[in-house]
């Protein structure tokens, strides 16, 4: 099964496709969408979701994972993070593909094992899991994978309790 995993942005968005093998989970593929600063806030949503939908037809993957909104202090950054999902909802729907969202708390728990843990263990544990020389570059990649590997931990549990998908 093939899982893309993606962590939301405007300006930075992570990608990681990840495959599972039974219980074994494998890097497929993994960077990041970028849009150029000083673009209207449209013309990147647009480039998002082309990049996006050119990325699902290319590697057919079978599930997307894609963190819920966490809304913090900063409402600018909310906003734009709430737009690139919802551009990441559509492409997916478009496609034809089950999205799965998380809660960060959620994402740790399965990554971690603790749901407060901090961003240097989640890019360890990401890094251990999938077999990685390193930790992949920006935190945004990382992230991505991050949410891909909760995906594949949910499946598992939820395959175990007879529930489907």
């Amino acid at each position: 099964m093939l899982i893309l995993g993606i962590d939301p942005g405007t300006a930075i968005m992570g990608y990681g496709l990840i495959e599972k093998k039974g219980n074994r989970l494998f890097p497929v593929d993994y960077a990041c969408w970028r849009t150029p600063a000083h673009t209207p806030m449209p013309e990147r949503l647009l480039m998002l979701y082309h990049e996006i939908e050119a990325y699902i037809k290319e590697k057919q993957p079978h599930h997307v994972a894609v963190e819920e909104l966490f809304f913090n202090r900063n409402t600018t950054t909310a906003i734009s993070v709430g737009q690139a999902r919802g551009v990441v909802l559509l492409a997916a729907a478009q496609c034809g593909l089950p999205v799965y969202e998380y809660t960060p708390l959620q994402v740790k728990q399965a990554v971690a094992g603790y749901g407060r843990a901090d961003k240097q263990q989640i890019q360890q544990m990401v890094r251990a899991l999938l077999g990685l020389q390193e930790i992949p570059k920006p935190d945004d990649t990382a992230d991505a994978l991050a949410i891909a590997i909760c995906h594949a931990h949910s499946v598992n549990l939820l395959n175990r309790m007879g529930g489907a998908l």
